[in-house]
């Protein structure tokens, strides 16, 4: 059992990844973060990128103790989709994701990878926003 964070190098990521550490140390169970890169495959030197910058954004936050596990895999064209592949593989219990507020036209036009998650995921989702992307836009 495991708590799953979506990995992003954004605002709405780096808050996501804050509150999936507060989140996994609560409920006593292990972090995973999870990546999807914008690729069929994925090499090594995608995973140790993606966990350097991971470790890189908690100890900007001051948070050098958590114990986490990257998990990267490649989206093949459906981002969500992977994501939701991701939670059910790691047996997580709770998933964080950061989002930011978009019009209902941006989301009619562009979809939502987060909407999306939200509708497809097997476990309760928690969406962080980051102070930084609270503004309306």
């Amino acid at each position: 059992m495991s708590v799953a964070v979506v990995a992003s190098d954004s605002p709405e990521g780096r808050e996501a990844l804050v509150r999936a550490v507060e989140e996994a140390k609560l409920r006593g169970l292990e972090l995973v973060a999870l990546a999807v890169v914008d690729s069929n495959t994925v090499t090594e030197e995608d995973r140790e990128a993606t966990t350097l910058a991971t470790k890189q954004i908690l100890d900007s936050r001051g948070i050098s103790d958590a114990e986490l596990t990257v998990r990267v895999e490649p989206d093949a064209g459906d981002p969500a989709g992977a994501i939701v592949d991701l939670v059910a593989d790691t047996g997580a219990t709770l998933l964080v994701i950061g989002s930011r507020r978009r019009s209902a036209v941006g989301k009619f036009l562009m979809g939502s990878t987060v909407q999306r998650v939200l509708l497809d995921s097997p476990v309760p989702v928690l969406v962080v926003k980051s102070p930084e992307g609270s503004g309306t836009r």
